[in-house]
């Protein structure tokens, strides 16, 4: 008889190596970054609030309106176009917090059974306001990606779009004065 008999134990594959999509957890796609603007909460809520004007700003969305005869109220629907990777595709998005002067938000997809909420806060400091922007993928569906790199790779786009509102939202407020309610220096 040989005691050098080798016996191989199988064992499990671990979420590193096959990624599977149902382990993956939603929460895990969220952040916030935030800029001060030179402008009051509230003009910067009446800027934020009026999602026809987000296209001033953001690289990836425009044709952005709410549907006739609604606004930024908690309830509304609107529309917008989005644009990635030469791809464009329009969603429907839903109003789920609307105090004005403090915080905006929506959910893509709607307040039921949404992907993705988008959310604005606005804080005074000294003169002007920090205007804080938060994208959280809401729950898992495949049309945003069917692996861990799909999801980050899709937050890391969205954080550098993110970046590239604020900053376009607060030089936009600067070289427009009279529309935000500051006099020329």
């Amino acid at each position: 008889m040989n005691a050098n008999t080798n016996t191989t134990t199988a064992t499990p594959a671990t979420v590193g190596e096959h990624d599977p999509f149902e382990a993956l957890d939603a929460s895990d796609f969220t952040f916030s970054r935030r800029a001060w603007v030179d402008a009051a909460p509230a003009r910067v809520y009446d800027l934020i609030s009026d999602v026809s004007a987000i296209g001033r700003w953001s690289p990836n969305a425009s044709d952005v309106t709410f549907d006739r005869g609604a606004g930024p109220r908690v309830g509304a629907w609107f529309s917008g176009r989005n644009h990635k990777d030469g791809r464009q595709w329009t969603t429907r998005s839903q109003v789920v917090r609307a105090d004005p002067g403090t915080a905006f938000a929506f959910v893509v997809g709607g307040a039921e059974d949404g992907i993705v909420q988008w959310s604005w806060s606005c804080h005074p400091r000294g003169r002007g306001t920090v205007v804080e922007q938060s994208w959280q993928l809401l729950r898992l569906d495949s049309v945003l990606g069917t692996s861990r790199g799909d999801l980050d790779a899709l937050r890391d786009y969205m954080t550098d779009s993110v970046e590239t509102t604020l900053l376009s939202l607060a030089q936009w407020i600067a070289e427009n004065p009279a529309v935000t309610g500051r006099s020329g220096r």
